[in-house]
């Protein structure tokens, strides 16, 4: 069985968790003859974090939306030109889709390669997260949502927290997209009411829990229920940079010194040595270094605290971040996904929200009472929760730990509707797994899809 699974950026070890998460959903049904060909924004860098040799059905590609399309946000002639391009791309690609054949003029080896990886996949899948809310600028998701459907391949959404959607370009366009989708996974009510007057079938978005649940130790959750682990001393802090913060810097200001104030408190009335360690950090050609927000943190501390606290600034993928929470009596997390895979060894967690997601997964697994908010929080509000927390770790590690193994079957209950469109829709994988790439091809030919009117450009 092949796999797409695109929009991905695997330099971010949370996005990067959901990934394996997918994987190991997939081949928990299909079994472990599955290749998946991963459309990432930096694939040559995501390929030496995630080696063959250690990851060998994982095959990177650069995003075709990335790569085959020019920005268009400069205006006057370039923006015209550009916009020209991008059209001829199109035309490009729907002669691709008619004939298979990719041209050499327009298509690098490493797009035609890409192209090929579509027309043999099995199914596509765009991963989990958050990228489809207006914070952010959609076009680049439109456009790979574009290449799918002129290359006649309908995409799986995979839990997503998204809109919602106010701009009247962006639900023309998403409409249309969410329509073609055979199924739509969604990580909270919210985000699926956001989909109501969107979507014709709403019956199939389905809330399941985030993907990441699906790596959860449950073998040792359930020992941790049955008996507490002993203490190590040691706990862990997730911070970050958030440029979306209310109060701008003050925001952000005020969040810093909260999160020095937790670290004192552990210090000085809990005798805890402090590592901050994060999902993003350690990849210089990432934009975004959690590392540097944690030294800014650390570098105005008390000589005599700081002496006890420490930055771990390198690179994790998931399991090796996993394996580092295992030995913490909890963690503080800002990144949402490092909050669920340090659940998912059986550390609990003080959470701190910076979008709506988080506050979600907070409710689920009984911390809601505890939960931080980037925008509002302040030391002594943090003070007196992380006392809480502290006070009655026990009682919040059964509660959070009984609820991760809910989310661990709601995760895997997508099971139930990708076996469903695996058997039904996708008949490569019922009977004819050997068939040639040239008879993949054809049947791409034969889309139902193929010449669907002209995308946006």
């Amino acid at each position: 069985m092949k796999v797409v699974v695109e929009n991905t950026v695997c330099l971010n070890t949370g996005d990067a968790a959901i990934l394996l998460a997918i994987r190991h959903i997939l081949k928990s049904i299909a079994g472990g003859d599955v290749q998946f060909f991963v459309f990432d924004s930096q694939p040559e860098v995501a390929a030496r974090l995630y080696p063959k040799k250690d990851y060998p059905d994982l095959e990177f590609h650069k995003l075709l939306s990335e790569s085959l399309f020019r920005d268009q946000h400069s205006g006057g002639i370039k923006g015209r030109l550009k916009s020209i391009y991008n059209w001829g791309v199109f035309r490009a690609l729907r002669r691709f889709a008619q004939n298979g054949a990719a041209s050499s003029v327009i298509f690098s080896p490493s797009d035609r390669r890409g192209l090929d990886a579509y027309a043999s996949a099995d199914m596509v899948v765009t991963t989990g997260g958050t990228y489809l809310v207006e914070n952010y600028d959609l076009e680049k998701r439109l456009n790979q949502f574009r290449i799918d459907a002129i290359l006649g391949k309908d995409p799986i959404f995979f839990t997503q927290s998204l809109g919602p959607f106010k701009k009247s370009y962006n639900r023309q366009e998403l409409g249309p997209i969410f329509d073609r989708s055979p199924l739509i996974l969604l990580r909270d009510e919210r985000s699926r009411n956001h989909m109501l007057d969107l979507v014709k079938d709403p019956g199939k978005c389905h809330v399941v829990a985030d993907a990441v649940f699906a790596l959860a130790d449950t073998d040792r959750i359930k020992k941790h229920l049955d008996s507490a682990p002993a203490p190590t001393g040691r706990v862990a802090i997730s911070v970050r940079h958030w440029s979306f913060v209310s109060d701008g810097e003050d925001g952000m200001r005020r969040y810093l010194d909260s999160i020095r104030e937790i670290a004192t408190i552990l210090v000085r009335d809990h005798a805890k040595e402090v590592t901050f360690v994060s999902t993003c950090q350690g990849v210089p050609e990432y934009a975004h270094d959690d590392a540097r927000t944690a030294r800014a943190i650390v570098a105005e501390l008390d000589p005599d605290i700081a002496k006890h606290v420490s930055v771990d600034a390198s690179f994790h993928t998931p399991d090796q971040l996993m394996a580092l929470v295992k030995g913490c009596d909890f963690v503080v997390a800002t990144r949402m996904h490092m909050m669920i895979m340090s659940l998912c060894v059986g550390t609990p967690v003080l959470p701190i929200a910076y979008e709506f997601k988080t506050k979600e997964v907070a409710k689920r697994i009984g911390v809601a009472d505890l939960l931080l908010d980037i925008d509002t929080v302040t030391p002594s509000e943090a003070a007196e929760k992380l006392g809480r927390f502290i006070g009655s770790l026990d009682h919040y590690r059964r509660a959070s730990l009984a609820a991760v193994l809910e989310e661990h079957a709601s995760a895997m209950s997508a099971t139930r509707q990708l076996s469903s469109l695996i058997g039904n829709r996708l008949p490569n994988v019922a009977g004819d797994v050997g068939k040639s790439g040239e008879q993949r091809l054809a049947r791409l030919r034969n889309s139902k899809h193929e010449g669907q009117g002209e995308p946006v450009v």
